[in-house]
């Protein structure tokens, strides 16, 4: 299993957005500044979060994103699956009815047993961790903790 680029990216940005006040807004350029990433690409991903509703978007010179909710309302599993999607990274291809295999094909099938298991552990421990618990312990290790 291999995450896009982007979810690492906007992870980061929503850190960064939720230790803004209420009030304000960044715009993609500064965050694409702030972290080194290319503008546009970055500017997708962050429409997702919007259409998502997970970002708040303003438009003008003062515009930018803002946390759509409070930070302890958005765990890494909806930004993943605003970027990535929500469909299972694994989908049986009936390999095992094509070989000499016996094969129990759909949800009855061992190795798709396995796999649907494996897929709702990793998203159960994203689910558990908030933009809040990342923010706190970035502010915690910046303070030398």
């Amino acid at each position: 299993m291999q995450l896009g680029r982007q979810v690492e990216w906007t992870i980061h940005c929503c850190v960064t957005l939720a230790a803004l006040p209420r009030s304000e807004f960044l715009s993609t350029r500064e965050l694409a500044e702030l972290y080194g990433l290319p503008k546009e690409y970055l500017s997708k991903a962050m429409q997702a979060l919007s259409r998502a509703r997970l970002l708040d978007k303003a438009m003008g010179p003062t515009g930018g994103y803002r946390l759509a909710r409070p930070d302890s309302d958005i765990n890494v599993l909806d930004i993943v699956e605003a970027i990535e999607g929500r469909a299972p990274l694994f989908t049986g291809t009936g390999l095992g009815r094509r070989s000499n295999e016996r094969s129990d094909e759909g949800p009855d099938c061992p190795l798709n047993q396995v796999m649907m298991r494996a897929d709702e552990a990793w998203r159960k421990v994203m689910r558990e961790v908030t933009i809040k618990d990342l923010r706190l312990s970035a502010e915690n290790k910046g303070q030398g903790s």
